[in-house]
């Protein structure tokens, strides 16, 4: 039996703090969530502590590899209007066999309470030590069970109607800014024509893309090598080996990046299947503009899949600027 707290509304900068989980516990039903989204092992750790909201999730997108499985709307909004991001809090995988997606942490506001900055966090007094949630990370052999496998079951499809004044509630809330709403609209259309008129963007013409491995790891640094080089690896889908070069990922071009982690096992949000990259990694700060795709755009921040073909290694004493 679930027990949710007095209906909140955080806003981009709130200062919150995670409940116990005790608490935390108290608000799910017996398949262990709220409205449909699981709180997962991996969140446990920030239980007590006090973070900052980064946006509120106005409406999401569900991962571009899964669209083609979907009749109905791919821009979706969760049940009860109630989810936020918090700085900087990504999924480490440790309870899914060290995925290595790194997608950002949807929070039900029933998890959080607004935090006084004067007082002492729990987590630093240590009262959430010991106690425990119990989550199902796994739905059948070889099929996990995470915030993104269920993000379809947790949310409701939007209309492009809707979506029109979801522009408008993504300013009121404060997760963008007039003129960076205009800009992310503008940018959509511009894509959305482009691709119509010319079909993807940037593509080759190789019908059986190269490979190459450098061995890279987590802290190594590389550049991004030019549009032109990338495009000798594409074909004319814009893709090497199955995995595109998308728009999103020309803006980083020539620029020199340090490599996250590797993306050898990742589980699909469409199915729950672990899949394992070859030669491919994911690198700091190099994120997916979901305004290329969605129109509002998506908060998800999704981390961009890199070829090893398509990068190469530079001294960490020869960085951008």
């Amino acid at each position: 039996m679930t027990s949710l707290p007095k209906k909140q509304r955080f806003r981009p900068g709130d200062l919150v703090e995670v409940r116990t989980p005790a608490e935390i516990a108290r608000t799910m039903d017996e398949a262990r969530t709220v409205d449909g989204l699981p709180f997962m092992p991996e969140m446990v750790p920030f239980c007590g502590k006090r973070f900052r909201v980064t946006k509120r999730v106005v409406q999401a997108v569900i991962d571009g590899a899964a669209l083609s499985q979907y009749a109905e709307s791919y821009v979706r909004e969760f049940r009860g209007d109630d989810v936020v991001l918090l700085e900087g809090l990504r999924c480490s995988g440790a309870s899914h066999d060290d995925c290595q997606r790194g997608c950002m942490l949807f929070w039900k506001e029933a998890w959080l309470q607004h935090a006084d900055p004067a007082a002492t966090a729990a987590a630093d007094t240590g009262a959430v030590s010991g106690e425990k949630i119990t989550c199902e990370t796994v739905k059948s052999p070889g099929v996990y069970r995470c915030q993104s496998t269920e993000f379809r079951s947790a949310t409701l499809p939007v209309s492009f109607a809707k979506r029109i004044g979801n522009l408008f509630r993504t300013i009121f809330v404060g997760n963008y800014g007039p003129l960076e709403m205009i800009g992310k609209t503008a940018v959509w259309a511009w894509c959305r024509g482009r691709t119509r008129l010319i079909g993807a963007w940037p593509r080759g013409r190789q019908t059986s893309t190269p490979t190459e491995s450098l061995g890279l790891r987590a802290g190594d640094w590389v550049e991004v090598k030019t549009i032109e080089e990338i495009r000798q690896t594409l074909d004319n889908h814009g893709k090497n080996r199955g995995l595109h070069f998308s728009a999103d990922m020309v803006p980083y071009c020539g620029l020199r990046l340090q490599v996250r982690s590797r993306a050898d096992n990742f589980i699909t949000e469409a199915t729950g299947v672990m899949r394992h990259f070859k030669n491919t990694v994911i690198l700091e700060t190099a994120i997916s503009n979901s305004a290329i795709y969605a129109f509002g755009g998506c908060p998800r921040g999704d981390f961009l899949y890199w070829r090893e073909i398509w990068l190469r290694r530079v001294s960490s004493l020869s960085r951008n600027g």
